[in-house]
C-alpha cells in the first residue's frame, strides 16, 4: 500500500496536475487573446492543432520525464519510458486541441441580416444568418490549389476553392463592390507517383467534374453562413477573389454555407474533452501501477540529487555546437530556423506552396539559369514541409555525429556546401521547370563521403562492418522511394556521387592526419 501511495505521489498526482493546468491554461489564454478580445491574428491550424501537439512535449521533457524514470521500464520487451511519454502527450494534446475546436465553434455569435449590404454596419461576428440574397454564379472565381502529403510523398491533393459572390439581389451585380463571398471547396487526391502526362490528365478530368457539380448544386439552401478565418483555405479563396474581374477586391469575407441548425455546431464537442482526458487518465493509472520502483532514481530523487542519465540534457546537447560536433548542430539549428520563420509568416506547416519557396529562394531552372545563382544555396536551406524536414535533419544528424570528428570542421563544412551546390546543379540539369528544395541533396553528398571513407577503411573494422551496411541499405531505400515519384532524385544521385569523389579527395589528408596521430601516441 505504501508503495501504491508513494506512486500517486510522485508520479501520478503530479501528472494530472500539469496535464489540467496546461489544457486549462492554453484554452484560457487562446480564448481570451483571439477569441474574446481578437488581440491579433494567427494560422488557425497553428493554433488548433500543432501548438497542442508541440507544447505538451516541452512540459514533459522538464517535468515529467525524470518522474516516469523512476519506474523500472526495461526488461524483455524493450525500453519502454517513450510508450508512457507518448500516453502522457496524448492526455494533453487531444483533450487542448478537441477544446480548441470547441471555443472555435462556440465562441462565435450569430448575427442576422436583412442583407449582406448591412454586414460593414454591423460588429464582425463569425456566424450570419440573412433574410435577402442573391447567389451570383456567373460570376464565380476560382483558384486551383495543389498539396503533396504521405511519408514518402506519395499523394498529390487537387483542391478547387470557388469563391461566389453574395449579393443584396441580381441587379446587384452592376455594383462593382462585393460585401461577401461564399466559398466552395472540391478536392480530389491521386498517386503522386504518377508521371506529368497522367497527372495533367487526372487533372484536367477533375476540373471537368468539379465544373458539371458545381453548375448542378444549390448554393441557396443553407441555414446560416460561417466566415472563414486565418487559414489556408481562406487565404486560397482571398487568391481566388483577387482574380475577379467583375468586383473590385476589398477585405470582404469568405462563408461556408451550414445546411444544420446553429444550436448543434458543437455536436458533442464538449462531452469528447472530459472523455479523452478520462480515459487517458485511466490508462496512465494502470501503466504507474503494474511496474516496480526503480529504487536507486527514486532516492536520488528524493534527494535532489540529479539522475544517473539526464535524458533531457542529452537531446539539447544535439543542438549546442562542441569541439567535435560544431557544424552540424549549426547546420540543424539553421535548417529549423528557416523553417519556422516561413511557419510563422503564415505559409503553412504541414506543407508549403510552390510559389512560396519559389518566393524564398527555391532552385528553379528559369530563374536560377538567368542569374538568379544564388538560388543553388538558399534552396539547401528550404524544406517542403514537417516531415520534409524531420527526415533530413534526422539523417544530417546521424552522419554529422559521426562523419565531422573524423574530416574536422572545416572539410565537413565544405562537403556540405559543395556537393549541396552540385546536387542542386544536377536537379537543375535534370527538371526543365520543376522548384527544388531541401538539404537532402547535401546529405547524400555527406553520405557519399561517409560511403567512401567506409570503404577505404578509415574507421575501426567493427564499426565500419554495421556503418557500411546501414549506410547502403539507407542510401538503396532513398533513391528507390525516389523512383516512385514525388522526389527529387536527380539532386540525391549528384549529391551522392559528388560526395563519394570528394571522400575519395579528402582520404590522403585524413590518412596523413591518422598516422601523425598514430606516431604521437606512439
Amino acid at each position: 500500500m505504501q508503495t501504491i501511495l508513494k506512486k500517486l505521489k510522485l508520479i501520478y498526482v503530479p501528472y494530472l496536475i500539469i496535464s489540467i493546468a496546461f489544457i486549462v491554461l492554453y484554452s484560457l489564454i487562446t480564448w481570451l487573446l483571439f477569441y474574446k478580445f481578437s488581440v491579433f491574428s494567427i494560422r488557425e491550424d497553428i493554433l488548433q492543432i500543432w501548438l497542442p501537439l508541440a507544447l505538451p512535449w516541452i512540459l514533459i521533457l522538464i517535468w515529467l520525464s525524470r518522474r516516469i524514470r523512476l519506474l523500472v521500464l526495461t526488461g524483455a520487451n524493450g525500453n519502454k519510458p517513450f510508450l508512457y511519454q507518448l500516453v502522457v502527450w496524448g492526455t494533453m494534446a487531444i483533450p487542448a486541441i478537441i477544446t480548441q475546436n470547441y471555443l472555435e465553434s462556440a465562441s462565435g455569435d450569430l448575427l442576422q441580416l436583412d442583407n449582406i449590404h448591412e454586414i460593414v454596419q454591423r460588429e464582425p461576428v463569425k456566424y450570419y444568418t440573412l433574410k435577402h440574397f442573391y447567389i451570383d454564379k456567373r460570376n464565380a472565381t476560382a483558384r486551383p490549389d495543389f498539396v503533396v502529403s504521405g511519408k514518402y510523398n506519395e499523394d498529390l491533393n487537387m483542391h478547387f476553392y470557388v469563391a461566389v459572390p453574395i449579393l443584396k439581389d441580381q441587379a446587384d451585380t452592376m455594383n462593382g463592390t462585393c460585401y461577401g463571398w461564399l466559398g466552395r471547396e472540391y478536392s480530389k487526391r491521386i498517386s503522386n507517383r504518377l508521371d506529368s502526362k497522367e497527372k495533367e490528365e487526372s487533372y484536367k478530368a477533375f476540373a471537368l467534374q468539379t465544373e458539371k457539380n458545381f453548375e448542378q448544386e444549390d448554393l441557396t439552401q443553407f441555414v446560416y453562413l460561417n466566415k472563414v478565418g486565418n487559414s489556408e483555405a481562406g487565404a486560397v479563396y482571398r487568391e481566388a477573389i483577387k482574380s475577379s474581374t467583375r468586383f473590385i477586391h476589398n477585405d470582404s469575407p469568405v462563408f461556408i454555407p451550414v445546411n444544420a441548425p446553429f444550436e448543434q455546431r458543437n455536436g458533442n464537442t464538449f462531452a469528447w474533452i472530459f472523455g479523452a482526458l478520462g480515459i487517458s487518465a485511466c490508462l496512465f493509472l494502470a501503466m504507474v501501477l503494474i511496474p516496480q520502483f526503480n529504487e536507486s532514481e527514486v532516492d536520488r530523487f528524493e534527494r535532489s540529487l540529479p539522475p544517473e542519465e539526464n535524458e533531457l540534457k542529452e537531446i539539447f546537447d544535439l543542438f549546442i555546437p562542441t569541439t567535435d560536433y560544431f557544424v552540424t548542430p549549426i547546420l540543424i539549428n539553421l535548417n529549423l530556423l528557416v523553417f519556422i520563420v516561413m511557419v510563422c509568416s503564415g505559409l503553412g506547416f504541414i506543407s508549403f506552396k510552390g510559389p512560396d519557396l519559389l518566393q524564398w529562394g527555391g532552385n528553379f531552372r528559369p530563374l536560377t539559369t538567368t542569374g538568379e545563382w544564388w538560388r543553388l544555396v538558399t534552396c539547401m536551406f528550404l524544406h517542403g514541409g514537417l516531415m520534409h524536414i524531420l527526415a533530413n535533419m534526422m539523417g544530417l544528424l546521424f552522419v554529422g555525429i559521426f562523419l565531422e570528428p573524423v574530416l574536422g570542421r572545416t572539410k565537413f563544412l565544405i562537403a556540405y556546401l559543395l556537393t549541396g551546390i552540385l546536387a542542386s546543379c544536377v536537379s537543375l540539369w535534370w527538371y526543365e521547370a520543376t522548384v527544388s528544395v531541401g538539404a537532402s541533396g547535401a546529405i547524400f553528398g555527406l553520405y557519399g563521403v561517409f560511403l567512401a571513407l567506409l570503404l577505404l577503411k578509415v574507421f575501426p573494422a567493427e564499426f565500419g562492418k554495421v556503418f557500411l551496411v546501414s549506410t547502403l541499405i539507407f542510401i538503396g531505400y532513398n533513391l528507390l522511394i525516389g523512383i516512385m515519384g514525388g522526389v527529387d532524385n536527380a539532386a540525391h544521385i549528384g549529391g551522392l556521387v559528388s560526395g563519394l569523389l570528394l571522400g575519395l579527395a579528402f582520404y590522403p589528408a585524413i590518412k596523413k592526419e591518422m598516422e601523425e596521430v598514430e606516431d604521437l601516441d606512439f
